[in-house]
């Protein structure tokens, strides 16, 4: 299962880990992702999706079948 959100489309970011003497090496900044079911009243069905914490607040301020039908017209989601 891949690290991206399957409403808000985020996945992982690289950058670098900067040391005191300002050495760099590579680094991954990881989504804060959950999986997490939700109750799709329109279908009358339990959806279990991997959502970040952006991606529940989303969820939270629009609603499930807003935020399914949003993440569907962008291609994020693979169902």
């Amino acid at each position: 299962m891949s690290k991206i959100c399957q409403i808000t489309g985020k996945k992982a970011m690289v950058g670098n880990n900067v040391s005191h003497s300002n050495k760099r090496t590579k680094r991954k900044f990881n989504v804060n992702l959950f999986t997490k079911k939700f109750y799709w009243v329109e279908q009358d069905a339990w959806v279990s999706l991997n959502i970040s914490a952006a991606g529940l607040r989303t969820i939270n301020k629009i609603g499930l079948d807003a935020a399914i039908k949003r993440a569907a017209d962008k291609g994020f989601l693979n169902a």
